[in-house]
């Protein structure tokens, strides 16, 4: 039998941490391992506990998510952490990033999305809630860059083009819009993976945002 994932959610609210720990109990490749009512309770535990992947909330009393983040990390850098955040936080978004979340989901996500979350991080991936993806993207704007002459920095043009394609434009579209061939759109992208290691688009804004070349 194929080893089951272990989670812990840490969130102040138990009515929402009871609901949540119920349905991952339903999938045949999930365990709960912890339920946490602060960051503070998560962090006194982390050290004997088995856990693979944490569901972290972003606003909680005394130590908040993002500090939580931080310090579970340090510790045990091979945790997978997915934000769980509502709408109206995504001030906290970078500083979640920075301190290594790898997911980040809406708290009325339906569970499918929340199953794919964990799927997705434990394969190395980041995840973004698709309704929060789009919500991001929508409001990024690219920030003043110099570039480096380091050769595996990407250039002014791919950064440009970095920046549509986490907007969730198209090759066809970003073409369009920068009056440029799609092959050449093509072929930049492929540079930006490569240089970046990203695999889609939720890493890729993931990466773009962690590096400064866009705001939120």
């Amino acid at each position: 039998m194929e080893k089951r994932i272990k989670i812990a959610l840490v969130d102040d609210h138990t009515l929402f941490r009871t609901g949540l720990a119920g349905l991952l109990s339903q999938h045949d490749d999930f365990e709960v391992a912890a339920s946490c009512g602060s960051g503070e309770e998560f962090l006194s535990q982390l050290s004997t506990l088995e856990v693979d992947v944490v569901f972290m909330d972003i606003s909680m009393p005394g130590i908040d998510g993002s500090e939580t983040t931080r310090r579970a990390l340090a510790e045990r850098p091979e945790l997978r952490i997915i934000t769980l955040s509502m709408y109206g936080d995504e001030h906290f978004y970078t500083l979640m990033m920075e301190c290594g979340a790898c997911g980040f989901l809406l708290k009325d996500s339906n569970i499918e999305e929340v199953y794919e979350a964990v799927k997705v991080t434990m394969a190395g991936d980041s995840f973004f809630s698709p309704a929060l993806l789009e919500s991001l993207t929508r409001n990024m704007s690219r920030l003043a860059i110099t570039t480096t002459n380091d050769e595996d920095a990407l250039s002014d043009r791919e950064i440009e083009i970095l920046v549509e394609v986490c907007r969730g434009l198209s090759n066809q579209e970003i073409a369009d819009k920068l009056f440029i061939s799609k092959r050449t759109v093509d072929k930049h992208r492929a540079n930006i993976l490569e240089k970046t290691g990203c695999r889609n688009t939720a890493n890729l804004v993931v990466y773009a945002i962690k590096n400064r070349l866009v705001e939120i």
